[in-house]
């Protein structure tokens, strides 16, 4: 089964950017909508935005609204990440799915790049 390569992740210190990529070079999840999770040890996994598949309406979870943003360009959907802060560490991951702010909704998932914001 084609897989969705997730990359990006870093190191940062508080207030830096990142720009993380999910690619779908088999083009196997075009005609679905992406999501983007992330879950830190401790803690459920959580739910950060998502683009839906012709429409590109995006959405955002409250806690990372006017900071994050999600865009697609071709095969590959990106997460712009302003003005990180600590709270925002975690293994980010994106998944092929229906449009929502469940998991439940997405069947297909990548693996997971890690997000470090220390100060």
């Amino acid at each position: 089964q084609d897989q969705l390569m997730v990359s990006g992740g870093a190191l940062v210190q508080p207030g830096a950017s990142l720009r993380l990529s999910c690619a779908d070079p088999g083009r196997a999840f075009t005609t679905y909508a992406k999501g983007w999770f992330r879950q830190t040890p401790g803690k459920e996994r959580e739910f950060v935005a998502s683009i839906a598949s012709i429409s590109n309406y995006a959405y955002y979870a409250p806690s990372v609204r006017g900071r994050f943003t999600v865009s697609r360009e071709k095969n590959t959907v990106y997460l712009q990440m302003n003005n990180l802060a600590p709270e925002d560490t975690g293994i980010y991951t994106c998944a092929a799915g229906s449009t929502s702010d469940s998991a439940s909704y997405y069947p297909y998932w990548g693996q997971g790049t890690q997000v470090t914001v220390f100060s």
